[in-house]
């Protein structure tokens, strides 16, 4: 039997600030005709990581959607690298420290796709009723249990929990992780800020990306991030082949 082909993608995305922040430094973008889905977590504080991550995603939905998945994807990584130099100018230019935010992507073309990412945003698959974590998180507790040194229930609670380890801004050398992904017809992808899987549990996750449409699956998983008190700003972006 041959495989359905997938000339398709279904996508919505939602961002709140939450219960306790004042600003929202999370920014998305949900381009379904370019084929292209980001979530960025600005870091740095006001007038720092909402600036990085709206950058992000102001550069990433100018670049020209090549038909080769793999040809926008080395344009995606050229820009990221520029973006990176230009926001470590910034930084000095404003006598900061550290301006930066993390990133996960999915750019997606026919049955193929690729996530790139840096830091501890999530992409999440939910095929045939399994939900399975894509990227891993680039974070000092996720060394920990890495290195068996934590459980995972122990990260969760730890003090350095928000401690990334790479991220737009953050080295003078900009370091993505990738993987390319053979996409199936029925796939729902979920990209999100740490606000929202530091949250809401993964059995809760599975659920919500069971729903029958993008927009209402985003607005649930937003509002049940809410109901937990939302210490962090949340951005979900669902994408469905």
């Amino acid at each position: 039997m041959l495989p359905i082909s997938i000339n398709h993608y279904e996508s919505a995305s939602h961002s709140h600030v939450g219960m306790v922040r004042q600003v929202n430094e999370d920014a998305c973008l949900d381009a379904a005709q370019a084929g292209l889905w980001v979530v960025a977590d600005g870091m740095g504080g006001h007038a720092a990581g909402d600036f990085v991550s709206n950058l992000i995603v102001d550069t990433l939905r100018g670049i020209p959607p090549e038909p080769d998945l793999h040809a926008y994807a080395q344009a995606i990584r050229v820009a990221l690298e520029r973006l990176n130099a230009a926001v470590r100018e910034e930084a000095r230019r404003r006598g900061v420290n550290m301006m930066g935010s993390t990133l996960v992507l999915l750019a997606a073309r026919g049955d193929r796709a690729i996530c790139l990412w840096a830091g501890d945003s999530r992409l999440y698959r939910l095929r045939d009723g399994l939900l399975e974590v894509i990227t891993h998180d680039h974070s000092y507790v996720q060394e920990l249990v890495d290195s068996t040194l934590l459980s995972e229930a122990e990260a969760s609670a730890h003090p350095m929990a928000n401690m990334v380890t790479r991220a737009v801004g953050a080295q003078e050398q900009l370091e993505l992780a990738s993987v390319e992904l053979e996409v199936m017809q029925g796939d729902c992808f979920l990209l999100c800020s740490d606000g929202l899987n530091k949250t809401v549990k993964d059995d809760e996750l599975r659920v919500v990306l069971g729903y029958s449409a993008p927009y209402e699956m985003v607005r649930s998983l937003v509002h049940l991030g809410l109901t937990r008190g939302a210490p962090d700003n949340i951005t979900a972006v669902v994408v469905r082949a």
